[in-house]
């Protein structure tokens, strides 16, 4: 028989959590009509039913952010380790990606050391072509991209520290982060190739804390919650 548990964030909450997290994943100025169905959905499913997807789907303010989340440094930390996976999803972490985490941290009351490490691996976005990036630092999963020092083991160690307790997040989790390494694939355009995606695990220096917490969700939400997570794979 399982055990269900009761959830220890308000509606309010995971409603800033969620926007939060939008605010971060739009924060380079990437987001294409596909990414707007794919976060439309999302809330849909994680909301209760007299909530607004729509609101979800608007930015917040670091200020906002600190209000609804209240004085619960082990929440707001979490949060924080939520976005920088979000961040990082794609493999790249812009200078504006983690200008908008520092502005989290600040107004939440954090400094996470382990965050300085992962400056190490900032990207402009200018006057280098993305795919010459992502061929210069591909690797293996769990390898730093730096041959001589593992300078992200404290970014790593930090995000492993996160525990899944609420079935909202562990579904966001479930849903954005993919069950398999995406295939490499070739970008062709007018019939001819413009560039070259490694498979993700190749070019995502923290893609192993990411299958990571999404086993802790899928295992909080089979083993606690009683829910068929079959749909996640």
């Amino acid at each position: 028989m399982t055990t269900v548990t009761q959830s220890p964030y308000t509606e309010d909450q995971i409603s800033a959590w969620l926007r939060g997290l939008c605010t971060v994943a739009w924060a380079d100025g990437h987001f294409d009509p596909e990414e707007k169905e794919i976060v439309s959905q999302l809330t849909h499913e994680l909301l209760v039913v007299d909530k607004d997807p729509q609101s979800v789907e608007q930015t917040i303010s670091a200020e906002e952010l600190a209000a609804a989340l209240g004085h619960n440094k082990h929440t707001a930390e979490n949060f924080i380790r939520t976005a920088v996976m979000v961040a990082m999803a794609d493999g790249i972490y812009s200078v504006k990606e983690a200008d908008v985490l520092q502005e989290f941290c600040e107004a939440l009351g954090l400094q996470i050391e382990a965050l300085n490490a992962l400056r190490h691996t900032l990207y402009d976005g200018e006057g280098t072509d993305i795919s010459d990036v992502v061929h210069h630092d591909a690797q293996q999963p769990g390898t730093s991209p730096h041959p001589h020092s593992d300078i992200l083991h404290p970014v790593r160690k930090w995000l492993d520290g996160m525990e899944v307790h609420d079935p909202r997040v562990a579904r966001f989790v479930c849903n954005i982060i993919p069950s398999q390494c995406p295939f490499e694939r070739d970008v062709n355009l007018f019939g001819r190739k413009v560039a070259h995606i490694p498979a993700m695990c190749k070019i995502n220096p923290l893609y192993d804390q990411l299958v990571g917490l999404r086993f802790r969700a899928l295992s909080y939400l089979a083993d606690e919650r009683g829910e068929d997570v079959s749909k996640y794979f």
